[in-house]
């Protein structure tokens, strides 16, 4: 999934772009396609570059497809209230101790699957993973889920859309901390990504 189709064509879409004798209005097109991949339109309305290595952008986004209405405009009039803003921390989510158990035994199975023939140091996996955000709790409940094996089907089966898309992001970043993702890996991210276009139980 991510390997064979995402980043191949990102980069094909660079490479046009470093092609390119319109580089700006190109840029600014390819921006927003690839915001609209996530169902999210964006208009750049500002780019520069800042350095030999970094662009600064900025961006108008409306509201995401398949974004409940009612949500997007409560996030819209916060904003509009919030005088200063709210540290990282405190825009995590909220999860449940049978919620937190789904994700840390989740994140061992990515762990497990990634190089099976390998076993990489616990100190040196939990260094990695602390750079991914991970608090010390998670840490101690995927150190606990790796000690038994693993099953995708199990672990799909107590996921609902909303736990999968708080998932999705640290699963990504698991599976790519060798830098590739297996076959067996893709699965577990199309699983999540499927149980994401499931309605969310009211």
């Amino acid at each position: 999934m991510l390997s064979q189709i995402v980043r191949p064509m990102v980069r094909t879409q660079i490479r046009s772009l470093a092609n390119s004798l319109a580089t700006r209005s190109t840029l600014i097109s390819t921006i927003a396609q690839w915001l609209g991949f996530l169902g999210v339109q964006a208009q750049v309305t500002h780019l520069e570059a800042d350095s030999d290595q970094k662009i600064s952008i900025c961006l108008t986004v409306g509201k995401p497809e398949g974004c409940d209405s009612h949500d997007w405009q409560q996030i819209v009039h916060n904003l509009n209230q919030e005088a200063n803003d709210v540290p990282v921390e405190y825009l995590q989510p909220q999860l449940t101790p049978q919620q937190q158990s789904k994700l840390q035994r989740l994140f061992a199975y990515l762990i497990q699957v990634a190089e099976p023939e390998v076993r990489v140091g616990w100190e040196i996996r939990s260094h990695q993973l602390q750079g991914l955000g991970l608090d010390e709790q998670m840490l101690l409940g995927i150190r606990s889920a790796l000690k038994v094996p693993q099953s995708l089907d199990r672990l799909m089966a107590g996921i609902d859309p909303d736990l999968a898309a708080i998932a999705l992001p640290k699963a990504v970043s698991i599976a790519w901390l060798d830098g590739q993702v297996n076959s067996s890996e893709d699965d577990a991210l199309t699983a999540l990504l499927e149980v994401m276009k499931q309605p969310a139980k009211l």
